[in-house]
């Protein structure tokens, strides 16, 4: 089952980076970057949803925000793209001194922009993709254009962007006028994937055709039909990670990466059929005993939080992506862990010599006229099968007590007696 662990980090400027690490539920084939959109943060819905559906593939990721934005330390106003891109550098360090280097770097919109740039500094990197980048970074100044006079004559300007303000310096304007980001891309000695929407109004789709032109082979381009800059669709988001997934494949090394160690490449192979695994709920801890549940990107993933515990729930294949237990599954395992639970307070309470208890259950619908045990006589009902393996040196009669237990479980017991659900809508 995938994690996602909150870490930080120490930025360009000595500031404290917020981050968040998506990890696959075994090793991690690769690990890689995600730099986000210009003033965005690792916890926009596609930097969120592209990273959790990559660990589906073995993928794990870092996500985090930029000097100043999100819940990182620092002052936005003394930053620039040349800071994005030493941000960049210092969470590849992080990762290569706590698990591995990364295989592979993403970026959206600005943050493509930045990965193309990191990219020589980072030598581990064997893929890079673009989604929605600028060619130049100096594209996003039209952002601020009616700022520019004010930047250029007072020294900076307070710009309101995406709703928020910020606070934009000369400086700025110098650092992205000052990239050379045309000979970066020509020399980027790595496989390229440029993904863009040919209806962008963000960054025009000409930016794709520039990055592509300027860059060598291997490279590919995915066109983002439909889709607007910031992927606020969930199907947008879930098609760029299987996509991007699919095409890493080739590059990424054939066995697990492990802290230290060089990566090794795999020989080119076909790709498995993409999942979809959510992204994760926030950091917010529930009180005891409130559980909440929220669609997180491709068919059916959902994103649970219980207490302080992260997971996944998920249809299996082929209506869902199989990246998690199904309710069902869930469902039974409530019931088998409160058995267990409840078979072993009780033997313990008895002085008993259980050593081990097993339980197996499987959800079926029956024919009413088949349960012999129904009250229901028409239609189908519902029926689990619970078979308990009990180790130990028991006599008949604790075995035979132990099985009456199981049913006095609180889990048994909630299913087998009247259930209310009331529902409201927010």
């Amino acid at each position: 089952m995938s994690a996602s662990q909150k870490i930080t980090f120490t930025g360009s400027g000595g500031d404290a980076l917020a981050a968040r690490l998506e990890l696959p539920a075994g090793p991690p084939r690769a690990y890689a970057v995600f730099a986000h959109c210009f003033t965005c943060g690792k916890d926009a819905f596609a930097a969120a949803r592209i990273a959790r559906a990559l660990t589906g593939h073995g993928i794990a990721v870092l996500r985090f925000d930029f000097t100043g934005l999100g819940q990182s330390d620092g002052d936005f106003g003394n930053t620039g793209f040349s800071s994005n891109i030493q941000d960049l550098i210092a969470a590849a360090d992080h990762l290569r001194t706590h698990h591995a280097a990364p295989s592979l770097l993403i970026g959206h919109s600005l943050g493509g922009a930045a990965v193309l740039a990191a990219r020589v500094h980072i030598p581990e990197v064997r893929a890079v993709a673009t989604i929605g980048a600028p060619a130049d970074p100096a594209h996003v100044a039209h952002l601020i254009h009616q700022a520019r006079a004010e930047i250029e004559r007072e020294g900076q300007a307070t710009v309101s962007l995406g709703g928020r303000e910020f606070c934009i310096r000369r400086a700025f304007l110098e650092d992205i006028a000052a990239q050379s980001q045309n000979e970066r891309i020509r020399d980027l000695k790595a496989a390229l994937m440029v993904m863009h929407s040919p209806t962008d109004e963000v960054v025009g789709v000409d930016n794709a055709r520039l990055i592509f032109d300027a860059a060598k082979h291997p490279k590919s381009f995915v066109s983002l039909d439909g889709a607007d800059h910031l992927l606020t669709r969930r199907a947008d988001a879930a098609y760029v990670a299987s996509v991007l997934a699919a095409w890493v494949a080739r590059y990424l090394p054939a066995q697990p990466a492990e802290a230290g160690q060089p990566a090794q490449l795999s020989e080119l192979s076909d790709s498995s059929e993409p999942s979809e695994p959510s992204e994760p709920v926030d950091d917010v801890v529930l009180p005891q005993g409130v559980v909440r549940v929220s669609e997180a990107g491709g068919h059916y993933p959902q994103a649970v939080a219980a207490g302080t515990h992260r997971y996944i729930v998920d249809e299996p294949a082929p209506l869902g992506s199989d990246t998690g237990p199904s309710p069902y599954d869930l469902l039974l395992s409530a019931l088998g862990g409160c058995t267990s639970i409840t078979l072993r307070m009780y033997a313990e309470r008895k002085g008993w010599p259980l050593r081990k208890v097993t339980v197996s259950l499987s959800h079926d619908r029956v024919h009413a006229k088949d349960c012999e045990q129904c009250e229901t006589t028409e239609g189908h009902v519902d029926r689990i099968d619970r078979r308990l393996q009990l180790e130990g040196p028991l006599t008949a009669d604790q075995r035979a007590r132990l099985l009456q237990i199981a049913d006095m479980c609180p889990v048994h017991r909630t299913l087998t007696g009247e259930v209310v659900i009331r529902t409201e809508l927010l």
